[in-house]
């Protein structure tokens, strides 16, 4: 009997990846080296650090990077190492600081622009340049209201690689300019640790052949989602409400009104965009809903989930639960149906890896591009 890697398949499927890319820690870290260090990637909400000061820690690859409001009121961002002796500046997830960034091993201090300003016994190291010591920074670019930062030190083209995005996704650039993402306000925001590779969550999210088995309360709203339809693959187009839904809510209920600028064709239709390649943005007339992918291990993800909506809104408090629990239900029903697929990862029987059928084909873009950036890089062998 022919093992899988020897059958050869019918034109209606594709091959996946090996399983060994989801298990292998050597190609998680080239991932970490070659897309999370060298592209642009999604840190923090800009308005979450509202005043001079605030700062927040995010793992970026293998790297710690502070991001922190300046005393002009601009972000920037570092690499969370104290200059002297390695030291992590700060160890808390967010937090504010008055004036300076001081190190707590041997106090050595960082004005919030990032250069060095004090340090015990620096008066007497004339020779010592304050310039050359200060924080290292690394590139940040603000889009959709949040912070996005880049480790290389010749960042790939913002407009091309990320932006480019949205226009690829929707045909046009205007249409996501549309939502007014920036000026948005912040609802809800959940956390979930996910236990599973990142690719499987992008590959879950680029395809709507599970919908039917595990997301009743989406296909009621998105009816043509029951058909295994991958709305977020096709350019322009976006899977449009059920006749007798009245708004992207869990029952189908009327949410808010829709946002000021959002066109006639939009209405009542929803939109997926995928930002290779930790980043998921979800268009709906009266909402956006953003997720953030931060890959820990081979097989641990965090992801952060943003809900935003008109400030005026967030600022009555309205009841904003409905239209959450649709999309945390979905999260958690996908990231579940990640769970169960990441241990079989290691299994003898995907050695060769699994297979995409028609609907799915579009994933294999995906998978190219992978193979593109990590350069021809191949897994170890599995079990």
């Amino acid at each position: 009997m022919p093992t899988p890697s020897q059958t050869p398949l019918p034109p209606s499927l594709l091959a996946t990846l090996p399983g060994s890319h989801y298990t292998d820690p050597e190609v998680f870290r080239l991932e970490q080296e070659r897309l999370f260090e060298a592209m642009w990637f999604c840190a923090v909400r800009s308005a979450d650090l509202e005043r001079p000061g605030a700062f927040r820690t995010v793992r970026v690859g293998r790297e710690s990077v502070l991001v922190v409001r300046d005393r002009d009121g601009g972000l920037r961002a570092f690499l969370n190492v104290c200059r002297h002796r390695g030291a992590r500046l700060r160890l808390e997830e967010s937090g504010e600081v008055r004036r300076s960034l001081a190190c707590p091993y041997h106090a050595w201090t960082y004005a919030l622009d990032g250069r060095l300003i004090a340090a015990p016994s620096l008066g007497r190291m004339p020779d010592v340049d304050r310039a050359g010591y200060g924080l290292v920074a690394v590139g940040l670019r603000e889009w959709l209201g949040y912070a996005w930062v880049c480790l290389a030190d010749d960042p790939p083209s913002f407009e091309e690689t990320v932006i480019g995005a949205a226009v690829e996704r929707l045909g046009d650039a205007a249409a996501i300019e549309r939502y007014r993402v920036r000026e948005l306000a912040l609802g809800r925001r959940v956390g979930y640790d996910v236990e599973a590779n990142w690719k499987l969550i992008v590959e879950n999210f680029m395809e709507c052949y599970h919908c039917a088995t595990i997301h009743p309360e989406l296909t009621e709203v998105l009816p043509e989602f029951a058909n295994g339809y991958a709305a977020q693959y096709y350019v322009g187009h976006g899977a449009e409400f059920g006749t007798d839904v009245e708004g992207f809510t869990v029952d189908g209920s009327a949410g808010f009104g829709r946002l000021p600028e959002v066109s006639d064709e939009q209405d009542r239709r929803y939109y997926a965009i995928t930002v290779k390649p930790t980043v998921f943005v979800n268009l709906v007339p009266d909402h956006v809903i953003a997720h953030r992918m931060f890959p820990l291990a081979v097989d641990r993800t965090v992801v952060e989930c943003d809900w935003l909506y008109a400030p005026e809104i967030v600022a009555s408090g309205a009841d904003v639960s409905k239209s959450v629990e649709l999309f945390h239900r979905v999260n958690v029903q996908d990231f579940a149906a990640c769970e169960r697929t990441q241990p079989a990862m290691g299994s003898r029987a995907y050695r060769s890896g699994g297979v995409l059928v028609p609907n799915e084909h579009h994933i294999a873009i995906f998978h190219a591009w992978l193979s593109d950036h990590l350069e021809g890089a191949r897994a170890r062998p599995g079990p």
